[in-house]
């Protein structure tokens, strides 16, 4: 289980570690519709080469393989998907199955976009603690207040919602073991005994899962969390001189991007 790393921290003190969590979450959602905006295998190599070198100058780079290796299978499957189904002109015929190039080129369009998006997220969620995400996302989401939208509350249920994942792994990895100590076969073939251990984890890990809910929900009334109720911050969040010259130089990308899309720039 040291391999999943979805939503967890990685604690340092880089330039990303200490950047505002606006700041970040503000950045990657440029970044991600910049993914959708790119064109051709030079743009693609860049903004991945921009990932890799952040990966590196945030002291998180030995993090890369783990982040991307949950969603591994769905980039593969994807690349496959679109290179034997989609029309063109055929590099390959197997049969019933034909490769073509405008399906291999499309396939990894696909493949490559799913890197980055899931790169560009662990990214985020690696440097920023479960606390400071939500303190965030709070913040941004605050103006919403005045039309009803329950901003905190989002927020704090993205927050356990991040911070559960990890100790969901966890259980799921202690009910694997003990059904293997009790002669549980999960490579077998027969899809009739797959299924029969795969029910035999999912019922203890749903208890587990109703359980855990119960008990925190529990500590939270304790604790006196009234829902819609004004509360402040233990830490204030402030901008600061590298979050103004991050922002700044993510809006000159936006303009310099749109200028040269537009045919602006020559």
């Amino acid at each position: 289980m040291d391999d999943i790393l979805l939503g967890q921290y990685v604690p340092g003190d880089s330039f990303l570690h200490r950047l505002d969590p606006r700041t970040k979450i503000i950045t990657a959602a440029v970044l991600v519709w910049l993914v959708f905006q790119l064109k051709g295998p030079v743009e693609y190599g860049s903004l991945g080469a921009f990932v890799v070198f952040v990966y590196l100058v945030s002291g998180v780079s030995q993090s890369i393989w783990k982040a991307l290796k949950p969603g591994l299978f769905l980039v593969i499957f994807t690349v496959i998907l679109n290179a034997l189904f989609t029309p063109g002109e055929v590099l390959l015929n197997m049969g019933i199955f034909k490769l073509s190039r405008e399906g291999l080129i499309q396939g990894l369009t696909m493949g490559g976009r799913l890197l980055l998006l899931i790169s560009l997220s662990s990214l985020v969620t690696l440097t920023t603690s479960p606390v400071r995400m939500t303190e965030g996302l709070e913040q941004l989401m605050k103006p919403l207040k005045k039309i009803g939208f329950p901003a905190s509350e989002l927020a704090m249920m993205m927050n356990i919602a991040l911070r559960f994942i990890p100790t969901f792994w966890e259980e799921w990895d202690k009910i694997r073991k003990a059904q293997l100590s009790r002669g549980a076969d999960f490579e077998s073939w027969n899809p009739a005994s797959r299924i029969k251990y795969v029910t035999a984890m999912l019922i203890p890990l749903f208890v587990s899962a109703f359980r855990k809910a119960d008990e925190l929900s529990t500590a939270m009334e304790s604790r006196g969390y009234v829902v819609g109720a004004t509360r402040t911050s233990l830490h204030v969040l402030r901008f600061n001189s590298r979050d103004y010259v991050l922002l700044l130089s993510i809006f000159v990308l936006l303009v310099v991007f749109g200028a040269q899309r537009y045919g602006l720039l020559k």
